[in-house]
């Protein structure tokens, strides 16, 4: 199979010097594209800032902005059989963006800002019969599955790998995870286990879903 992944955070620019971003290390989507190569699949990584190296053997694509990331998703999801959307996302960015660097004297600078581009939503619409992952990082674990199942159904995604990043060791910038498998079946939850576990776990149930159908 032909597998695109994307992973890590995107970085929103407010000025040459700042930008808006969040704790996402990149290192789930890294595993996830690992696992599939060593299931011998093809793999292309769209990755935001992260300071890991990739996995030798990899299409490597390197963006910065939520709008560079759709572009790098749209320009590869022909090639691509599945698309696991594992990148942080930022929600919103500056409307318009300083030109130069805002100095700390005189008033504090007032910042609108507006939501940057849903890249599943956006490429919904060119589903076909490419199998769709999406993550959905919560904080706290009350409405976890609920939420998860909501945006599998309104981005008609066949799995939604979600996790509590409160919980201990499974949130951002640790070596483990602890999530669940939302999908039209159901909800599994797994264990608490490395990243790279649970990137193998995510490329075996591509495998498997795409041979049931």
């Amino acid at each position: 199979m032909k597998i695109l992944v994307t992973a890590g955070p995107t970085r929103e620019p407010i000025d040459p010097v700042r930008y808006i971003s969040n704790r996402s290390s990149g290192r789930m989507g890294y595993a996830v594209a690992e696992a599939a190569l060593q299931r011998g699949h093809e793999v292309a990584l769209i990755s935001g800032p992260a300071a890991i190296s990739p996995p030798a053997g990899v299409r490597l694509v390197l963006v910065t902005t939520a709008r560079e990331m759709l572009e790098a998703v749209e320009g590869h999801l022909e090639w691509a059989d599945a698309l696991v959307m594992s990148a942080a996302v930022a929600d919103w960015r500056p409307v318009r963006p300083r030109r130069l660097k805002i100095k700390k004297n005189g008033a504090l600078p007032l910042i609108r800002l507006t939501r940057t581009v849903d890249i599943l939503s956006a490429v919904a619409g060119r589903k076909g019969d490419r199998i769709m992952v999406g993550f959905a990082a919560e904080t706290g674990s009350r409405h976890l599955a609920r939420e998860a199942e909501r945006k599998r159904r309104e981005k008609n995604l066949d799995l939604v790998v979600a996790n509590d990043v409160t919980a201990p060791g499974a949130g951002f910038e640790v070596e483990t995870n602890q999530v669940l498998f939302v999908t039209a079946e159901g909800v599994e939850q797994l264990p608490l286990m490395s990243k790279r576990e649970v990137g193998q776990r995510i490329v075996r149930w591509i495998e498997g879903f795409s041979a049931r159908r």
